[in-house]
C-alpha cells in the first residue's frame, strides 16, 4: 500500500451565475441562477513515503483544490483519499498534526509580532514537549539562517526572510508530509537556493514526503524527480521528469560565432538566423545530432566560438500542453 492513495477524486462547486448590469443585479436578489463547476474530475494517483512530487498545471487546472482535499480543508464530492491510515477530512484533528503547509501567497505568521512568538504559539497548538521544541527550533534556526531575524516583527522582514520563517513554522511539529504551494514565489536567487537546499535536506534526512505545486519550473527541476500534470481537472501526465526530458528535449539551441557567411541547408535544422557575431541555430537532435552538426560547419567555415543550450523545462511543459491539447486551460 502506498503512503498517499488518491482514487477517483471529484470536486464540484455550485456558484451563482449573474449577468452584468444593475437590472440583472436587482433580479438576482429575488431569483438566483446557479451553475455547477467541476474543479477536478476523477483524479487518481499514488505517492510513496519520502517521495518528492511536482504537482503542476495551468491556472484553474485544479491544483489548489487537490491540495485542499489532501490537507483536509475540503471534502471531495466523490472518490477516496487515504494518507497513511487516515482520511484527511474525517480524521482531521489527528491528521493535521502530521502535515505541514506552506503557501507562498498566504502567511501563518502573525504580522505584528516576531516569528519566534508565532513559533511559541504553534508549540502549544501542536502540544510539543518543551525540550523537543527547543531542539527542533534551534535546528531550524541554524539551517534556515534565522538567528538575526527571528526576533524581528514579521512585517519588517523581506519576502525571502519571511518565507524562511514560514517554512520553519510548518516544520516545528516534524510533519510526515509537507505541502508546498509556490514556496519561492518572488524570492531572489540566493533565497531560492537556500530554500531549495533546505527542502532537499529535510527530504533526505527526515524522509519527509513533499508535494510541490508551482509555476516555477526551476523549482521542479531542482527538487522533484516525478511530476503529475493536471489540466481541465484531470491527470494528463504522471511520470518521471527524466522521461519527460527525453521525450521533449530534442531541440538544441546553438550560437555560432563566425565572420563567415554560412549557407547551410540540412535536414534537422529547424531554424537559422543571423546575429551580430554569427548565427543562431535551432536543431532537432533526434534528426541531426550535435556532433554531426559541428562536424559539418567546422569543415566548411571558420568557427571562432560555439555555445550550446538545451530546451528549457518551461518550453518542454508548454510543448506537453500543446500535445495534450489543453491550451484553452492556460
Amino acid at each position: 500500500m502506498s503512503f498517499i492513495e488518491v482514487s477517483n477524486i471529484t470536486k464540484t462547486f455550485k456558484v451563482v451565475e449573474k449577468k452584468s448590469g444593475l437590472k440583472e443585479s436587482f433580479k438576482s436578489f429575488f431569483k438566483r441562477d446557479y451553475k455547477i463547476i467541476e474543479a477536478i474530475k476523477d483524479i487518481s494517483f499514488k505517492v510513496e513515503k519520502g517521495e518528492v512530487v511536482g504537482y503542476i498545471g495551468p491556472n484553474g487546472a485544479g491544483k489548489s483544490t487537490t491540495i485542499k482535499i489532501l490537507s483536509g480543508i475540503l471534502t471531495p464530492t466523490s472518490g477516496k483519499c487515504k494518507i497513511g491510515k487516515m482520511i484527511p477530512w474525517e480524521n482531521r484533528k489527528e491528521y493535521v498534526k502530521k502535515i505541514g503547509v506552506v503557501f507562498g501567497q498566504r502567511s501563518q505568521l502573525w504580522w505584528d509580532i516576531p516569528a519566534e512568538d508565532t513559533f511559541d504559539l504553534l508549540k502549544d497548538i501542536y502540544d510539543i514537549e518543551e525540550n523537543k521544541y527547543q531542539k527542533i527550533k534551534e535546528e531550524l534556526v541554524e539551517k534556515l539562517n534565522l538567528k538575526d531575524i527571528i526576533n524581528v516583527p514579521v512585517r519588517q522582514l523581506s519576502l525571502g526572510q519571511r518565507m524562511r520563517c514560514e517554512i520553519a513554522a510548518s516544520l516545528l511539529h516534524e510533519p510526515e508530509i509537507l505541502f508546498l504551494d509556490e514556496p519561492t514565489i518572488g524570492l531572489d536567487a540566493i533565497s531560492k537556493q537556500l530554500v531549495r537546499d533546505f527542502i532537499k535536506r529535510i527530504n533526505k534526512e527526515k524522509k519527509t514526503t513533499i508535494i510541490l505545486t508551482t509555476h516555477d519550473m526551476s523549482d521542479i527541476d531542482a527538487l522533484a524527480k516525478r511530476i503529475i500534470l493536471i489540466g481541465k481537472g484531470k491527470v494528463l501526465y504522471d511520470g518521471s521528469l527524466k522521461k519527460l526530458k527525453e521525450n521533449f528535449a530534442n531541440k538544441k539551441y546553438i550560437t555560432v560565432k563566425t565572420k563567415d557567411n554560412i549557407k547551410l541547408k540540412q535536414k534537422g535544422i529547424i531554424k537559422k538566423e543571423k546575429n551580430k557575431e554569427g548565427y543562431n541555430f535551432v536543431i532537432d537532435a533526434k534528426i541531426l545530432n550535435i556532433s554531426e552538426f559541428l562536424n559539418i560547419i567546422s569543415k566548411k567555415w571558420n568557427i571562432e566560438d560555439i555555445e550550446i543550450d538545451n530546451e528549457s523545462l518551461d518550453n518542454m511543459i508548454v510543448n506537453l500542453y500543446g500535445e495534450l491539447k489543453i491550451w484553452n486551460a492556460i
